[in-house]
């Protein structure tokens, strides 16, 4: 402040943004700023827990768990931690792993609507100034921003490992010596230096706001890993970490309910255990003269739709998973033997997709048979993600079942009338569009072409591809 006691530069809300120009260049701080949090403590916990997910580190929580401590007691003590807990030991492609994966969905909920009002309103070079690791800001910056150039903590490396150890760009190796921004954003004394090389600056008050909404960002976050359902703020953090060993014990309970109790009994057992099902439409009746089996086209969720669909109907009904990437895996003649034998649940997007999309459906579904069923799957979870791209997949149906609650909403929509199925003339291709759509729109949802190898290329940096691709479980 001043001698006056004001501040020295205007509040961000006092900017004229249209006025600025396609030539303009800016120059903004992350925390704070950019994003409406002060506290980068919610990215390292993070960038920490997708570690432990990867099988990066064994004691990934402990670092975690004292990092979370130390930033409770002190602030200013814990930025200086929470680089080494979150990155020493990791590999430089692990850590921008979960760059790209974890943290971009969690950044795009934080963004601050007066400062993205004037950084998007800057047509030239967008620069970001962040004591955050480089690697870890940059993709959601570059990416969903559009930002040019981050300057942030750049971490030593050791063997290919980050030591912990940082040291931090400038301003003046970003843009240049001799040049100065148009505009300089920034949210405390410390921003102030570089603030004043501005022509113009703007402070961003503390004054609490509603963030952006995803949709007014340049990019849309559709893909995402990572197990934590919530913002791991220091005490979410720990609350989670406390929770975990409940958690565990409590899905082994689920578990073991689900294995050992009869069908009719699951619904309100799972009710009395925190699972919720919430089934809407009618399921179609069985005909008790007819053998051949039902289809359900299932949107993807998790990896227990096919339990939540088989509690839904009252009795076991056999899932079939396969990769929509390669036709000649995909055994024909053991899916029709299933199917004549009984119902047959199956996923036509082949992956799971957490935001409100469905990904392209695979036509081999509608080549199966012409009495399929659409349906609407649907779930909430409270505290872990039960799908991961990189993790141990295994862990999938546990971490769901680890969640304190969990709501499973699962809508019957009407079996597609004999014209809109391949035997009425339809292709196949038309077929899994149709129903796409009717799921997409019972949902809210919005249908892409993406599939399930864009997924894994995106967050894990393979195609997806198992060994296996052909899978009958029944539940």
């Amino acid at each position: 402040m001043d001698a006056a006691g004001c501040e020295p530069f205007p509040v961000v809300a006092t900017c004229n943004a249209p006025r600025l120009g396609a030539q303009s260049t800016v120059v903004s701080d992350l925390d704070g700023t950019l994003l409406r949090s002060r506290s980068s403590f919610p990215y390292y916990a993070l960038r920490r827990s997708k570690g432990a997910t990867s099988k990066e580190s064994p004691t990934s929580k402990g670092s975690l768990a004292s990092s979370a401590l130390r930033h409770l007691v002190s602030p200013a003590a814990g930025v200086r931690v929470l680089i080494f807990a979150a990155t020493a030991g990791a590999r430089l492609a692990d850590v921008g792993s979960a760059a790209r994966a974890v943290l971009p969905r969690f950044y795009a909920g934080d963004v601050y609507p007066g400062a993205w009002r004037v950084f998007a309103a800057c047509g030239g070079r967008r620069l970001v100034l962040t004591a955050t690791p480089r690697v870890m800001a940059e993709p959601f910056l570059r990416d969903c921003l559009g930002a040019d150039a981050v300057a942030g903590t750049e971490l030593a490396m050791w063997r290919g490992r980050a030591t912990g150890w940082r040291k931090a760009k400038t301003l003046r190796e970003l843009i240049g010596d001799g040049e100065m921004p148009d505009v300089a954003l920034g949210d405390r004394s410390s921003d102030y230096a570089f603030m004043s090389k501005g022509h113009e600056a703007y402070l961003v008050p503390r004054t609490p706001v509603e963030a952006v909404h995803v949709d007014k960002l340049p990019k849309r976050i559709i893909f995402h890993d990572g197990r934590l359902v919530q913002r791991p703020t220091p005490l979410v953090a720990l609350l989670t970490l406390l929770w975990f060993p409940i958690g565990l014990l409590l899905s082994l309970v689920r578990v073991a309910a689900a294995a050992l109790l009869p069908m009719p009994w699951l619904h309100v057992v799972f009710r009395v255990l925190g699972v919720r099902i919430v089934v809407k439409g009618a399921p179609p009746p069985r005909d008790p003269g007819r053998t051949a089996g039902v289809l359900f086209a299932c949107s993807h969720r998790t990896a227990i739709d096919s339990v939540a669909l088989s509690i839904a109907l009252g009795r076991p009904v056999a899932v079939l998973s396969y990769s929509v990437s390669r036709l000649s895996e995909f055994n024909l003649r053991s899916v029709l033997r299933v199917l004549a034998e009984g119902d047959l649940i199956i996923c036509p997007e082949g992956t799971t997709c957490r935001e409100p999309f469905l990904l392209r459906f695979s036509a081999l579904f509608a080549e199966l048979t012409d009495d399929i069923v659409p349906v609407a799957m649907e779930c909430q979870m409270s505290m872990f993600h039960g799908t991961t791209a990189r993790g141990w997949k295994g862990m999938d149906p546990f971490y769901f079942l680890m969640n304190r609650t969990a709501v499973y909403t699962i809508t019957f929509l009407d079996k597609l009338p004999h014209e809109n199925t391949c035997g009425g003339g339809k292709s196949s291709h038309e077929v899994a569009n149709y129903v796409q759509k009717l799921i997409a729109s019972t949902l809210s949802y919005q249908c892409t072409s993406l599939t399930r190898k864009d997924k894994y290329r995106e967050l894990a940096g393979n195609n997806g591809v198992v060994a296996v691709n052909t899978a009958k479980n029944r539940f």
